[in-house]
């Protein structure tokens, strides 16, 4: 299968995962960028709102591409006809992550826009969704991705 962004139609829904939530990963990356009592140390962490030690939500969307990007590795055709992405919009944290969580992914797409200036490539919208091991959703978001079109030879 291929593709390209004629092959794929609005509701066409991948999923991704499992991501297995490391405590050693939270303190790392909370050390390294996002140094936060409630990412760091567990007492702190329990006199807060979240009650013991989060994740970072940059973390969380570093934990998400990871598990994408393995995916579309894993999927013949899907990297050779990626352009990258233009940006994400209405990203939400919607519930802590915490350390044991094990998390999931679906990415339906939602919209598809033909490039005006770059007709060699088509623009498609995402809505994805992480959710943890109680079906609770820990983040959203809509990202925008460019994707080759089907060279005119292949009709």
């Amino acid at each position: 299968m291929s593709y390209y962004w004629e092959d794929i139609d609005l509701g066409f829904t991948e999923t991704f995962g499992p991501i297995a939530v490391d405590r050693e990963e939270v303190l790392a990356f909370a050390r390294r960028y996002d140094p936060q009592p409630f990412h760091l140390d567990e007492q702190a962490a329990a006199q807060t709102h979240f009650g013991r030690l989060a994740a970072s939500g940059w973390h969380t969307c570093a934990m998400m591409m990871g598990a994408m990007v393995e995916h579309w590795q894993a999927t013949p055709g899907w990297q050779e006809s990626s352009l990258g992405a233009m940006g994400i919009d209405e990203l939400r944290w919607r519930h802590p992550v915490f350390p044991g969580d094990t998390l999931r992914g679906t990415s339906e797409l939602i919209e598809k826009i033909g490039s005006r200036s770059r007709p060699e490539m088509g623009i498609v919208k995402w809505r994805t969704r992480l959710l943890n091991q109680h079906d609770g959703e820990v983040l959203s978001l809509v990202s925008t991705v460019m994707r080759k079109r089907r060279p005119a030879a292949q009709g």
